[in-house]
């Protein structure tokens, strides 16, 4: 089926009715984003796609792993302009995203190209000298200083001068002025942001994009706050609690709106959702509060592995072991027993619920999003045939595959355990930094590893159980709650309905299934999940158990392509909870897969015609999870 053919389909099936349908010609390269209505819509219309995590050669890491491109030259990329990659190439997307957030480093914003350029007061420090004399000399003892600089920004070892406030002014206040140059709204949103990094004792990632509503009046004469300081007395400036005080004296001092999405729990070691404080006091109510309302989102979907699901927490759930990293923390120091137990996201909406019976709030009430936490200023995310890779060191190239991506003390970390991912939907009313951030405060977003599949999902009392594509906005917004929500109490006698309508990528595969997953706590305080195959492509039938059969594979290892043959184009219906029990807390939040297709690591095969090892996966199934929609019996 041609693509022209099938967007002709969609548009009779009344699902481009969910969003603005894209009409180009599939071999026409991508144009300038488009212009859309400023003026908001009575209801959210359209899904806006962007990555919330980006880091350019103004941040610390990226630029001592070669990092050249800065953050103007990473906002023209996410435009849909081409520019010249790190390491020379070429670099242009296929689709340009619809908004961007710039996300460097706080700790050490700009400094380390002041060093790099040799700024005069800086090499008056003998280890700052040092390093610049090895980067010059380049080859292994370049390798070297650069090991040795992100090995002292991770303990908190660097020279003071490096950490001098003013390199991290002038950087910020640069990054302020470019993302008001580029923010146009209507057409492209560009965020004003930053990466807090703040890791455990000894490496636990605690990370935290920081996301402003607002623009330069607000946000210009403020530097971003650093892990080496503290704005709660008698704590270190790295437990996150320090953030949040941060964000609240910000808006409180400027009348903005900030909100910080965290990020990769997977190599925390069992920080990120541990049943405790980050010091190891007890939580409170007031510590959930504080947490819920500052952290409204979760990165689902990144290079450094899938924060979803681990399959040692989730044995029934075949589609669990995608992109998994749970070998060791940011350091590499490695797991201890219990350590995944609290390192991701539909775990914690478990926990969360059993917290929020003691303490009366949900502190892990996380909607899902997905960015790249490139560290090239190229988020590629989720282009498996245009994936620019984590560092400079791993864009493009024959040998790229099997290169160390870092030590651990378990062993070698290599390249193709990277993910080509992910990407945030955004349920917005317009183009503009208010719509769009504002939605991802009220979680009406969804994460996806790439692909830019169209997800509508509502729950409510008053839903029918039959619903066409074409209605299920009007109706969900008019009689039920969108992903994001809370259900309040049932009725007597009424179970909640779901619907849901999902649309292939226009440029990608056909859809393989679409799963409601069920998280729920009984009356003993313990929690479950479930996964429910509800709406599927082909003529299978699910089995006793409630198990799919496989949709099957087309994709062909020789040439890296595939045929939409079988799946899917679109998954609309509904979904009412047998085993509701309007007792019980419960959460459900939407999975939808696409049919096998090629890895970025079987295009690379193909492209320098390069056998990789078998360990190395070549084909996966591409996916995309909502927020939940809660129900809370009081």
């Amino acid at each position: 089926m041609s693509r022209s053919t099938l967007l002709l389909l969609l548009a009779g099936s009344g699902l481009c009715a969910l969003v603005a349908c894209d009409h180009r010609d599939a071999q026409a390269p991508a144009p300038a984003p488009a212009a859309t209505a400023t003026a908001d819509a009575r209801y959210p219309d359209r899904v806006y796609w962007g990555d919330e995590h980006v880091h350019t050669a103004w941040s610390a890491d990226a630029a001592m792993a070669g990092a050249t491109l800065d953050p103007e030259a990473a906002v023209r990329f996410a435009r849909g302009e081409q520019v010249t990659s790190n390491t020379g190439q070429p670099a242009k997307l296929h689709r340009a995203y619809d908004w961007v957030a710039i996300t460097d480093h706080s700790d050490g914003m700009g400094a380390i190209n002041e060093m790099q350029a040799g700024n005069t007061d800086m090499m008056a420090d003998p280890q700052i000298k040092r390093w610049v004399g090895m980067m010059n000399a380049g080859g292994a003892t370049g390798k070297a200083a650069q090991r040795e600089v992100v090995n002292a920004q991770a303990t908190k070892s660097l020279p003071k001068i490096l950490m001098d406030p003013r390199w991290m002014v002038s950087a910020w206040q640069k990054t302020v002025d470019i993302m008001e140059k580029y923010n146009q709204p209507g057409k492209f949103t560009a965020f004003i942001a930053y990466e807090w990094t703040s890791n455990g004792e000894k490496g636990e990632n605690l990370h935290r994009n920081v996301i402003f509503r607002d623009g330069a009046d607000k946000t210009r004469a403020t530097p971003p706050l650093t892990t080496f300081q503290s704005t709660v007395p008698g704590r270190a400036g790295t437990d996150p609690e320090s953030l949040w005080k941060w964000l609240g004296d910000w808006e409180t001092k400027t009348g903005g709106q900030v909100l910080a999405i965290p990020h990769n729990g997977n190599m925390s070691n069992g920080w990120m959702f541990r049943a405790a404080r980050y010091d190891g006091t007890p939580m409170t109510r007031e510590w959930a509060e504080a947490r819920a309302r500052w952290e409204p989102l979760y990165e689902v979907y990144q290079i450094k592995g899938t924060g979803e699901a681990n399959p040692k927490l989730s044995p029934n759930d075949e589609f669990a072991d995608f992109n998994i990293w749970d070998t060791a923390d940011l350091n590499g120091n490695p797991k201890q027993p219990g350590d995944i137990d609290t390192e991701y996201w539909r775990q914690a909406l478990r926990d969360g619920m059993k917290h929020q019976a003691t303490l009366g709030t949900n502190p892990f009430k996380y909607g899902a999003a997905g960015g790249t936490d490139t560290h090239t200023g190229l988020p590629s995310g989720g282009e498996e045939n245009n994936f620019w890779g984590k560092f400079a060191v791993n864009e493009p190239k024959a040998g790229r595959w099997n290169q160390v991506f870092r030590k651990e003390v378990t062993g070698p970390r290599l390249d193709w355990t990277m993910a080509a991912a992910g990407i945030t939907g955004v349920w917005a009313t317009s183009n503009t930094r208010a719509a769009i951030w504002d939605a991802m405060k009220r979680k009406e977003t969804y994460a996806s590893s790439g692909p830019r599949i169209t997800i509508r999902f509502f729950g409510g009392y008053g839903l029918p159980a039959k619903v066409r594509a074409a209605d299920i906005a009007a109706t969900g917004y008019a009689r039920g709650v969108p992903m994001g929500g809370d259900l309040k109490p049932a009725p007597a006698g009424k179970a909640p309905v779901f619907v849901f309508a999902a649309m292939k990528d226009p440029d990608g595969a056909n859809l393989d299934r679409l799963q409601i997953v069920k998280g729920w706590v009984d009356g003993q305080g313990v929690t479950h999940e479930k996964i429910i195959n509800v709406k599927w492509g082909g003529n299978r039938k699910l089995d006793a158990a409630g198990k799919l059969p496989s949709v099957g594979n087309t994709v062909d290892l020789n040439t890296a392509t595939y045929t939409n043959n079988i799946g899917a184009t679109e998954l609309v219906g509904s979904f009412t909870d047998p085993d509701f029990d309007p007792k019980l807390r419960a959460f459900y939040y939407v999975r939808v897969l696409e049919i096998p297709t090629p890895r970025w690591t079987l295009y690379d095969s193909v492209k320098y015609k390069v056998k990789m090892d078998a360990a190395v996966p070549m084909v996966q199934q591409e996916r995309a999870v909502t927020s939940p929609i809660w129900y809370n019996p009081a």
